[in-house]
């Protein structure tokens, strides 16, 4: 009940707060044990396939077990103190591990230079919330690139750790992110990592493989609520739900596109590499900035509408 607790404050606080850049964020202490790590198994493991793909898989151990066992360490002292001491270092916990506002704040900027008509400003803000290379882009393509994100985000960034802190609290809410940091450092096709980064892409395919799922339909959901075009998103989710090389990422991306009725993904350049990617969604109009906005309403709808059913079904667990 403490960690419900926790829970339902730590996302009162992320919405409040985000993520002051003055306050160190366990992420970025993540990110930097994946870089020594990985450092080091490239030293031990020799550099063959399997060599690599075994330094991956040791990569993964290492930064999951480290990342999950501290802050459960933590929180088990701070329990054994106090209640409220624990409680008030998980919210702190739950709100850091959680992205609503800081994905709104950052994608808002995307729209504010939009707006003032400063391309290159714009294509700097996206390139901030996005893996692929921005410098091609035009307006359309700096708006398509913002929303995707945004939709996508909305899974992997809050909907998807929130129902690891609402199964296991703040610990197994840092074994998520531990995983999805992985994917997200470590996880490309191209050398150097093709083959260190299998198993962490493969593992986080695996571990949102359900989340994305509920994320999906807890948007559709969202969209009812908010007054969008609800009978396009369910049918844009059917069809193009798995049109992206990962099983998980169409899967909130194709909500979004039927629910504004937009055309997104398609082909994209990534570490001077075009990748050829099938569309998301029908063109019934032309992409514009204001989107932007619409899609972290959508956000925030489906976060909101998402803790009130995870936390609903965690307190009837526990009565």
């Amino acid at each position: 009940m403490w960690s419900l607790c926790a829970l339902i404050l730590g996302f009162c606080l992320d919405l409040i707060v985000g993520d002051p850049h003055w306050m160190p964020h366990p992420i970025v202490f993540i990110g930097k044990l994946v870089d020594l790590t990985e450092k080091g198994m490239r030293r031990i493991f020799p550099k063959t396939v399997r060599g690599e793909n075994l330094a991956g898989a040791a990569i993964w151990l290492i930064v999951v077990t480290v990342s999950t066992g501290i802050p459960l360490l933590i929180l088990h002292l701070a329990y054994g103190v106090s209640s409220f001491l624990g409680l008030a270092l998980e919210t702190v916990m739950c709100a850091q591990i959680l992205a609503t506002k800081s994905l709104k704040t950052e994608s808002m900027k995307v729209y504010d230079a939009l707006k003032t008509g400063d391309l290159e400003k714009a294509r700097y803000a996206v390139s901030m919330i996005v893996g692929r290379d921005t410098q091609r882009l035009d307006e359309a393509g700096v708006a398509r690139a913002a929303v995707e994100t945004v939709a996508e985000n909305t899974s992997d960034g809050i909907i998807a750790p929130m129902l690891f802190l609402a199964i296991g609290g703040a610990p197994l809410g840092f074994f998520y992110k531990a995983v999805n940091t992985m994917d997200s450092m470590l996880g490309y096709v191209e050398m150097p990592y093709k083959n260190v980064g299998l198993v962490p892409a493969k593992m986080d395919d695996l571990f949102n493989y359900i989340p994305a799922r509920i994320s999906a339909l807890l948007m559709l959901a969202a969209g009812v609520f908010l007054g969008m075009d609800s009978k396009n998103g369910w049918k844009i989710f059917k069809r193009d739900r798995y049109n992206h090389a990962s099983p998980n990422s169409a899967q909130t991306e194709s909500v979004c596109a039927g629910l504004l009725g937009l055309r997104l993904a398609g082909d994209a350049w990534y570490h001077g590499v075009l990748h050829k990617k099938k569309f998301i969604g029908d063109p019934l109009r032309e992409i514009e900035p204001e989107d932007i906005p619409k899609a972290c309403k959508l956000l925030y709808g489906t976060a909101v509408l998402s803790l009130g059913v995870f936390a609903a079904v965690k307190f009837l667990i526990l009565l």
